[in-house]
């Protein structure tokens, strides 16, 4: 069988492919309930509205603490063993919600698959920070990256498709990891050691975890992620206040979760063409993107503000994990990854409350207002990296 090339020991094509699907499911938590929530109000009528938008908070919430926890296992234990119980976790509680005829059964499912999540999150880039280097692992973590945000855009729609059919039909997309632990079996075993060893002979000597620029990083993860959140958060009212209908904000949040998604599978490209300049460059373009959406009223500009700002966030997501892997000595790779990915689902838990602030602020604008107060923290943000980069 054809042999990947990764930097360190070749592995085989089965191998990457296992790695893929572990990047594959790390999207799906909660996105089997949103589109049967208003079903499930008709389905369970005594429920409350707190209890149905706990099926979608409580995974996330889970998540963190679970995120870190792995990490932390993953330095001193099995890696692969450790994905396993993750994966095994996370398909258990995908089969249950087939079962489940309570929303209070729901729940506690939502909180195992949030458990199940947080342990693979991490080791979905850990791996790749595992078995490549240099470049070899800068292009794995963007196609990773890339599959993530393509099994989103292609869940969602499956998911919306399934839920006409019964409501339970939707939970089939978290029968996915059972494809990763089929594939895990190929995965080559390496030992603290071995990956000692070869991070030696092929990467750099090992160096203590720079915590100040973890940090950095940590920051810059949770504001980029924030800033372009208010496109799948606030899109939908924006369009309405424009007299617009849902399947118009359909396409336009569609087409701006493809647009974060290509980058990724061209990371290096990328990366050879804007050399250092390629964080604050595509800041700049998510500060365009918003900026275009709140100044426009018009649906080809908002696809066009949309595309924009998804495909900068697409370009600084898998270089913020690269940049994560190289502050890191290699046993605490995946628990430094787990630092700065766990402020992807902070941004998520947090940004909606930070959202209802602005537009509590500024009330008089509605809903549109948050696009430019982001756009501008964006160039802020922009314009200091810029100053940064030249000093």
């Amino acid at each position: 069988m054809k042999k990947i090339e990764t930097g360190k020991s070749p592995i085989s094509l089965l191998a990457l492919m296992a790695i893929w699907s572990v990047s594959a499911i790390t999207s799906l938590p909660g996105l089997a309930i949103s589109p049967i929530m208003g079903k499930l109000e008709t389905v369970f009528p005594h429920a409350t509205d707190l209890e149905i938008q706990m099926l979608t908070s409580l995974p996330s919430m889970l998540v963190i603490p679970f995120l870190f926890l792995s990490g932390k296992l993953s330095s001193s234990k099995n890696k692969v063993m450790i994905l396993y119980v993750g994966l095994v976790i996370f398909l258990l509680s995908g089969v249950c919600y087939f079962f489940v005829e309570s929303i209070k059964g729901l729940i506690i499912l939502s909180c195992i698959l949030g458990i199940g999540a947080g342990i693979v999150i991490p080791l979905s880039t850990g791996l790749i920070a595992e078995y490549f280097s240099g470049r070899y692992r800068t292009r794995q973590l963007g196609i990773s990256s890339g599959i993530n945000n393509l099994t989103l855009v292609l869940a969602t729609y499956i998911t919306g498709w399934l839920a006409t059919i019964n409501w339970h039909a939707p939970f089939a997309v978290y029968l996915l990891p059972l494809l990763s632990i089929i594939l895990c079996k190929f995965l080559p075993k390496f030992s603290s050691a071995d990956n000692e060893a070869l991070s030696l002979s092929n990467v750099r000597p090992p160096q203590p975890l720079n915590k100040t620029e973890l940090i950095k990083l940590m920051m810059l993860y949770f504001f980029v992620t924030y800033c372009v959140l208010a496109i799948p958060l606030n899109m939908p009212f924006l369009m309405e206040q424009y007299k617009m209908d849902s399947q118009s904000s359909g396409v336009v949040i569609a087409l701006f979760f493809l647009a974060i998604t290509v980058p990724g599978f061209f990371i290096t490209r990328i990366l050879d063409l804007m050399k250092n300049h390629v964080v604050w460059v595509n800041m700049l373009m998510m500060s365009v993107g918003l900026t275009v959406i709140f100044v426009s009223h018009h649906m080809v500009l908002f696809i066009l503000g949309a595309i924009i700002a998804g495909w900068g966030y697409g370009v600084v997501q898998p270089i913020i994990y690269d940049r994560t892997t190289k502050i890191s000595p290699p046993r605490n790779m995946v628990m430094t990854l787990a630092c700065v990915m766990s402020m992807n689902y902070l941004a998520v838990l947090i940004t909606p409350f930070i959202i209802d602030f602005f537009d509590w602020i500024f009330a008089d604008h509605k809903t549109d207002f948050i696009f430019l107060v982001n756009g501008i923290l964006l160039a802020i943000g922009f314009l200091l990296l810029a100053w940064r980069n030249k000093r």
